[in-house]
């Protein structure tokens, strides 16, 4: 199993929202960055994924689930672009980027290094790290 973040402004589409479509989950769409793409196509069903919401909160908020492998992007026209399929699996607390950014442990995170970037991979050693932060 391989991990990923996710990442969305809580007021185009939020954790709530993701947990609100249930076992159906969603297509994480509307990507427009190659390598983000590029991403969505390594990624299996069952692979799980970090929920951040961008802007504001800055801070991972749940774990998703990858349920649909990449396919075309339903809100183009354009070939270029895919996307996945996500279920919410469950919250977590806040694990904010200043926490992230804080633990040294996490110095190479993608997310301290390019935090822009909307689909990411997370190595397994970040993924244990965060999840226990987001334990309490």
């Amino acid at each position: 199993m391989a991990y990923w973040l996710f990442k969305s402004e809580p007021s185009t589409w939020s954790w709530d929202q993701q947990v609100a479509k249930g076992d159906a989950g969603e297509e994480w769409d509307g990507v427009r960055n190659y390598q983000a793409r590029n991403f969505m196509r390594a990624m299996k069903v069952g692979d799980q994924g970090f929920f951040y919401h961008s802007q504001t909160e800055k801070a991972v908020v749940g774990i998703v689930e990858v349920i649909a492998e990449s396919h075309p992007d339903s809100t183009t026209d354009d070939e270029r672009w895919d996307c996945v399929d996500i279920k919410a699996v469950r919250p977590l607390s806040s694990v904010t980027l200043d926490q992230i950014k804080a633990d040294e442990r996490l110095a190479e995170m993608v997310l301290v290094k390019n935090s822009r970037l909307s689909v990411q991979p997370v190595t397994d050693a970040e993924w244990e790290i965060i999840v226990a932060l987001g334990a309490g």
